[in-house]
């Protein structure tokens, strides 16, 4: 047994981070980059809106329009891609705090915008193109 099994065992705070779902969503995200990143290039280019959001769910969702189904493509997370406006329109973000979305959005060129929700709850994530 090595030291580290010895240090870590019975400590539930260093369990693998396999159980984690992020772990399975980053592996989605990678895979579905070049799609991603066109549906994004296509919601700005069409003049839809300067900041294209993709949310990714494991579960039914009625938030902007779904791209990728989770049981058609044999993956773990589905994605719907959606807008600021629609996130202000529908109230998950709220008119008060678009100013401050806009501030903190990432380059969309660089970065895909991915509202993560899962049963404990939802938040942003930036998570950068596959080059």
């Amino acid at each position: 047994m090595n030291p580290e099994e010895l240090l870590n065992e019975g400590n539930e705070r260093n369990k693998p981070a396999a159980d984690s779902p992020l772990i399975s969503l980053e592996r989605d995200l990678k895979y579905f980059n070049e799609s991603i990143k066109e549906v994004s290039q296509e919601i700005m280019n069409e003049g839809l809106s300067s900041y294209p959001i993709f949310i990714a769910h494991q579960h039914e969702l009625s938030l902007g329009e779904l791209i990728l189904d989770r049981h058609d493509l044999n993956s773990e997370w589905s994605i719907h891609a959606s807008t600021l406006e629609e996130f202000v329109e529908r109230d998950v973000i709220k008119p008060v705090l678009k100013e401050r979305f806009v501030k903190s959005y990432k380059d969309p060129y660089e970065y895909m915008c991915v509202f993560v929700v899962v049963p404990e709850g939802a938040n942003f994530v930036y998570f950068p193109y596959v080059k």
